[in-house]
């Protein structure tokens, strides 16, 4: 059994809230384990009765009749026979013609809790929820992060890091010990399912651009870019002229799939938002490598990327920030610099600024992470997280330098 109690007690929160509960999230992250498996035995462990479980997997070419929405919507109906509460678990529900009517008209029946899973262009959309009319509520599944795959994986955390670190968490990589078979896995999917989910839905005209700028994208996590900037970056380094409208539609087809997301700037000391230029990571940093063909290893921005997922994941929102600082030249003028924080993580009233250093082996290095860090003037939470062997503790500043691993496997710390 693979651990993901993150999402399912998502799940259990939101039981019997008179919602849809729409599970998305990127293709091959495990939605459908998550329901079927995890979801299904929470429910029968808590006493449950089998009967009042109504199951359908719709991909199933044993369940087509229901894929009519007339019959799925008949069959549900008849299996509700008394006034205990029923669970309505559907998986692929993009098979069936008029679902949002369906799953609508299942919130109307007072003992019934309906769970929904799917994978078309729709549910691989961040407006799923709209389709729902209000009624919807969304659980966002990511693939494994580094504290489930750790919990499954024989072998120390520095071996898990470097395996994690190259192959993402997509759950399928788990069940493979060969790296051959991995990074072939990854470079098929990424060709034959993600890419073709984005040029046929979005009806792409182009699709050698749109696969240079994904190639772009992957080679640059965490660099600020925005339309423009890719635009005049391929008239000058492929010579092909792309409007940057363009451009930013291919951004657009990238965050609606979950392929990638973006994390935008903000001022911490003027508190307000920058629109551009932005930062874009990778949902699954397998993913990245492999659409490089692991060829580009940079332990630095990928634990960066692997960090702002993991900040995401636990409910924050998560933006770059940026701080005035003054310093003084060898004439002693003072001169305003713009320092960048990796990261501002806002979860309702609780704040967290976060700087992401591969090390701190220097004195060197500590000023120059601190820094940023030092510059802001409230008193909300400053951390800067640090690999290698770096121990976790408080300096006297009031920064917690906290270690990698701890920050990945204690999610309380």
């Amino acid at each position: 059994m693979m651990n993901r109690d993150r999402y399912l007690q998502k799940l259990v929160r939101k039981m019997h809230n008179g919602m849809v509960k729409v599970v998305t999230g990127l293709r091959r992250s495990g939605k459908t384990y998550l329901l079927f498996t995890l979801f299904y035995d929470y429910l029968l462990k808590n006493g449950v009765q089998e009967d009042h479980v109504i199951h359908i997997a719709l991909d199933d070419f044993a369940n087509r009749e229901f894929r009519n929405p007339d019959a799925l919507y008949r069959y549900v109906k008849s299996r509700i026979a008394d006034d205990k509460m029923y669970y309505i678990l559907l998986d692929e529900v993009q098979m069936v013609s008029e679902f949002e009517d369906v799953l609508n008209g299942f919130l109307h029946i007072p003992n019934a809790d309906s769970y929904v899973t799917g994978s078309n262009a729709k549910f691989l959309s961040k407006d799923i929820i709209t389709e729902f009319r209000g009624r919807g509520d969304q659980i966002h599944l990511y693939p494994l992060s580094f504290s489930e795959f750790f919990h499954e994986y024989d072998g120390s955390r520095a071996a898990a890091w470097q395996e994690y670190s190259m192959y993402g968490g997509l759950p399928k990589i788990r069940t493979m010990s060969d790296p051959h078979d991995k990074a072939s896995y990854l470079e098929g999917i990424f060709a034959e399912t993600y890419l073709k989910d984005i040029l046929e839905r979005n009806d792409v005209r182009n699709p050698a651009e749109l696969s240079e700028m994904l190639d772009y994208l992957a080679s640059g996590i965490g660099g600020l870019s925005n339309p423009k900037k890719l635009s005049d970056t391929f008239k000058s380094v492929k010579q092909v002229s792309i409007h940057p409208d363009t451009v930013k539609n291919y951004l657009d087809y990238f965050e609606d799939s979950f392929l990638i997301s973006r994390a935008v700037r903000y001022d911490i000391k003027g508190k307000k938002y920058f629109s551009t230029p932005c930062k874009y990571y990778f949902t699954d940093i397998g993913l990245r490598n492999a659409r490089l063909r692991f060829r580009q290893y940079e332990e630095t921005h990928i634990m960066e990327n692997i960090i702002y997922n993991e900040l995401l994941s636990r409910g924050y929102s998560v933006d770059v920030g940026i701080v005035e600082h003054t310093e003084r030249t060898s004439e002693q003028k003072k001169i305003q610099k713009q320092l960048e924080v990796d990261f501002v993580c806002n979860r309702g009233y609780e704040r967290v600024y976060v700087q992401s250093a591969l090390n701190l082996d220097s004195p060197e290095k500590q000023a120059q992470e601190l820094r940023p860090l030092l510059s802001i003037k409230d008193s909300f939470k400053k951390v800067v997280i640090a690999g290698g062997l770096q121990p976790t503790f408080m300096n006297d500043d009031g920064v917690l330098i906290q270690n990698l691993f701890d920050f990945l496997l204690e999610e309380e710390e």
